[in-house]
């Protein structure tokens, strides 16, 4: 999982579990550790838009 240099993550507890979850789903289709853990947060990105405290402009792609 993505952390900071001071240890800390950037993402929040709930997308970590979700994150693990997915990741064991691909795992047990076959896919190798590593891209089951670069597929999963790809997937909690994509579904809730990064990290947290997201910051920028205020614009959004709408879901």
């Amino acid at each position: 999982m993505p952390e900071r240099k001071d240890g800390t993550s950037k993402y929040t507890a709930k997308q970590e579990r979700k994150a693990d979850h997915i990741a064991e789903g691909y795992e047990k289709k076959g896919v190798s550790e590593d891209e089951a853990e670069r597929r999963a947060w790809a997937t909690v990105n994509k579904q809730d838009g990064g990290g947290k405290n997201p910051g920028g402009s205020g614009r959004k792609k709408s879901k």
